[in-house]
């Protein structure tokens, strides 16, 4: 079926007016203004959202999909994610990954989750590996993962200055690396390490290290929780005009840590490296909280709705421009996880897209052309929700 959006204020994500977009077999055909359909071929379902603005899918590229946890006991493993709350999140576009335990939860699981999700309206993939070094594979191989597990993309998240991390070394780290960057060259797909950054003293200087001492590009080395603390921030920023990407999390265990995100992506933007920044929700992932010696004293849940959550609050408190905060959730993670023909709203791109009201919540989802929110109530569900 054929789709036409009408007359409503389009981002891609830079901002290009009032414009109509028409949708074709799952893809962007036309972004124009005043699409005329009188001499089209074909039925077309059409759609006034005129007052409203349309945004490209929000893509969060780490999402612990079959539930994350269990640092308390066995009782604090989260449950897994399900279409709903990707929908709500405006979440278009999903990575999966293990996190802590690679141990009671599976790569193999991991993969079948990523494959429902697919088939159920929204796109997924995966990371191999988990927190711990050497990483779980599916062959025995990272390389052999990226090249012929069409859903996998790189490695991760690999744990580093964090007291749940295996303490690897930096040659160990090197090695991951180079496994890595052959896959991707190889299959053509990011071949990216996703690393779990803890609040260790030693932030990310392993990979300072790699990207002075090694022949391996920057752009295969992807931090993540970098908003933990004003030392990672300042690691980030400075990694950014290396030319590398990094990456902010938006679920929290207190007000405070969202409103110090909220902070730092404006230092982000006014540091002019916007370009180089991700945000993702760590949704379904644990969040404990430990004492001073290391004991487990408590647990949250990350929310995917955290997601879009932060973009909309720097927008609305004036800290950046809606084009600028949303590719933080859009173009850059496309850029950095290599996915084609997501991330913008152009001419051959796959229709996904998110409608906004005039007080920037969402009012409609459409992933690969069909939609799956339509005027805040959610159309298409998962096999087993209500």
């Amino acid at each position: 079926m054929v789709k036409l959006i009408k007359n409503a204020t389009v981002y891609t994500p830079k901002y290009i007016g009032k414009k109509d977009i028409l949708i074709l077999n799952g893809k962007i055909a036309i972004i124009e203004e005043g699409i005329n359909i009188d001499n089209f071929p074909l039925d077309i379902q059409m759609y006034d959202f005129s007052g409203k603005i349309v945004v490209p899918g929000f893509i969060d590229g780490h999402v612990h999909i079959t539930g994350g946890g269990g640092e308390g006991d066995f009782s604090t493993r989260t449950p897994e994610i399900n279409l709903r709350q990707l929908i709500k999140g405006g979440i278009t576009t999903v990575v999966g990954c293990l996190g802590t335990d690679g141990i009671t939860r599976s790569l193999e699981n991991l993969y079948a989750k990523a494959k429902a999700l697919n088939k159920e309206g929204v796109n997924a993939f995966i990371y191999t590996g988990s927190y711990a070094v050497p990483p779980v594979t599916f062959t025995g191989s990272i390389a052999k993962d990226i090249v012929l597990i069409d859903r996998v993309i790189g490695v991760g998240e690999i744990a580093i200055s964090d007291h749940r991390s295996t303490q690897p070394t930096l040659e160990e780290i090197k090695k991951i690396v180079s496994n890595a960057r052959l896959g991707g060259l190889i299959s053509g797909k990011a071949g990216i390490v996703n690393f779990h950054v803890g609040s260790g003293k030693f932030g990310i200087d392993y990979l300072f290290d790699i990207v002075k001492d090694t022949e391996i590009p920057i752009i295969n080395l992807y931090p993540t929780h970098m908003n933990r603390n004003k030392k990672l921030l300042e690691q980030g920023i400075e990694f950014a005009k290396m030319g590398g990407f990094f990456d902010l999390t938006t679920s929290f265990s207190t007000n405070e840590d969202k409103i110090r995100t909220v902070n730092y992506l404006m230092e982000c933007y006014k540091s002019k490296v916007i370009d180089r920044v991700t945000l993702t929700s760590d949704g379904q992932g644990s969040l404990p909280k430990f004492d001073k010696d290391g004991n487990f004293i408590g647990l949250q849940i990350g929310e995917v709705t955290s997601l879009y959550e932060i973009v909309k609050t720097s927008v609305k408190k004036g800290y950046l421009p809606l084009e600028e905060a949303l590719k933080t959730i859009t173009v850059n993670p496309s850029r950095v996880l290599k996915l084609k023909f997501k991330g913008r709203l152009e001419k051959g791109y796959d229709a996904d897209l998110v409608v906004l009201n005039e007080n920037l919540e969402i009012d409609s989802v459409v992933s690969r052309g069909d939609f799956l929110m339509y005027k805040e109530k959610i159309v298409k569900k998962g096999t087993f929700e209500d």
